[in-house]
């Protein structure tokens, strides 16, 4: 297992061109590139950014999900082709960075009216699935409450239609559903590709890994349980710390389990 952090980690406190040297400076080893607007989907800018990255790995990148996301899955065919111009500029970028997973949320659960058709979602998350691949990139969904997988059973539906499929297990995310995150990785098993880990304090706030109560040694014993040699990746939000040096203990802390159980296999 590899330890890394998220750009989303900086939102609102650095912008990716700032943060990516950053945490090539701090030796971190593994990154997942948030990108978080229009502009930033171009592979200008991923360029811009593989030159300022070192030896950096970016093992994924993420979008904000709801720029476009949800409209692949759209009825009217200029909403989907438009969303699919986007799609196909982060997937360029994807590529420029060397990411080989592409972390999506797709339909979003916004309105009360929501009809979850899973047998049309599941044959439409096929169609993505394969776009993305022409460029190399994985498509891996996420446990979100707010998004179309938040609650344990949906991966598996979508899986049985689209076999390429992998999987992001967020333990805040699986907090935030109400759901225990044993039974997402339970779910997800030897298709999950990598995991956002926080922390939360005794009073239930959102703190950095090793700030908190959250049982990580379980987590990364649980990990190892179904296989998974894959990247461990801090992603919190940026008002749940007060320095960046915050960021870089949280990160040593993961990297310290993330050695601690790849040497027990």
């Amino acid at each position: 297992m590899r330890a890394g952090v998220s750009t989303a980690t900086f939102f609102l406190r650095l912008n990716n061109e700032d943060s990516v040297p950053l945490l090539s400076e701090w030796g971190v080893k593994e990154a997942e590139v948030f990108l978080t607007s229009f502009s930033e989907y171009a592979p200008a800018f991923a360029k811009q950014l593989a030159a300022k990255k070192g030896a950096l790995h970016v093992h994924s990148v993420h979008v904000l999900n709801t720029q476009f996301e949800p409209q692949l899955y759209a009825a009217h065919p200029r909403v989907k082709s438009d969303a699919y111009y986007f799609l196909e500029q982060a997937m360029r970028s994807a590529q420029i960075l060397g990411a080989k997973y592409y972390t999506f949320h797709g339909v979003a659960r916004l309105k009360r009216t929501f009809h979850e058709d899973i047998p049309r979602i599941a044959r439409q998350t096929e169609e993505i699935s394969a776009f993305c691949k022409k460029f190399g990139v994985t498509l891996a969904y996420e446990n979100v409450e707010w998004a179309f997988y938040n609650r344990p059973g949906v991966f598996r539906e979508l899986k049985a239609a689209c076999p390429s499929l992998a999987g992001v297990l967020d333990v805040k995310q699986a907090r935030i559903s109400g759901y225990d995150w044993r039974q997402y990785l339970e779910e997800m098993g030897a298709d999950l590709s990598h995991v956002h880990v926080s922390d939360l304090d005794e009073n239930g706030k959102l703190c950095l890994p090793g700030q908190g109560i959250f049982d990580f040694d379980e987590l990364f014993a649980r990990l190892q349980d179904v296989g998974f040699n894959g990247a461990v990746l801090i992603e919190n939000y940026g008002g749940d710390y007060r320095d960046l040096g915050e960021v870089k203990r949280a990160y040593e802390f993961i990297a310290e389990k993330a050695e601690k159980y790849a040497a027990k296999k």
